[in-house]
């Protein structure tokens, strides 16, 4: 699996180093396993795998939330009894953030701000799911997160839509 995410509030040196105000990793490049600082919005994806047809993607918010994004299909859309589609979390949600989430430029989950075990379906995480039904707002919310498409598939992923 591979997670993308979109950084805020960078400043870089001519080295490549520097700090962002969400979802920064020090630098320009972020180094393998690096996966930034929270909060931050997530797009997660395996495309191709092993003997499986399918492409998995999803958006996660269990890490927080910084900037909206979608992702579509370009192909194949509709495809897989309609589990391939545009998949988005556009709300304005740093603008409804709870009080005691909010951090510069995001909004902490109950996950980051109490932990990833005591987050669920209950309470807190519908905060997010409310806001964004596409996307992960707790662990194992699989059932209406999870989206695939047939291998092969082209996408768009779209910061700030």
């Amino acid at each position: 699996m591979a997670r993308i995410w979109g950084r805020t509030g960078c400043n870089f040196d001519g080295n490549g180093n520097g700090n962002c105000q969400t979802g920064g990793c020090g630098k320009l490049v972020c180094d393998p396993g690096n996966w930034g600082t929270i909060p931050k919005t997530l797009f997660e994806y395996a495309l191709a795998q092993p003997n499986n047809p399918t492409d998995t993607i999803d958006i996660s918010l269990i890490e927080g939330f910084n900037i909206p994004i979608s992702f579509t299909p370009t192909s194949n859309s509709g495809a897989l009894d309609g589990k391939c589609r545009t998949i988005s979390c556009t709300a304005d949600i740093n603008g409804q953030c709870p009080q005691n989430w909010k951090v510069p430029g995001g909004c902490n989950s109950p996950c980051t701000t109490q932990g990833i075990g005591s987050c669920g379906a209950s309470g807190d995480s519908t905060f997010y799911k409310q806001r964004c039904p596409d996307a992960y707002s707790f662990p194992e919310d699989d059932q209406s997160s999870t989206f695939a498409c047939p291998s092969g598939t082209n996408y768009r992923l779209t910061f700030c839509p």
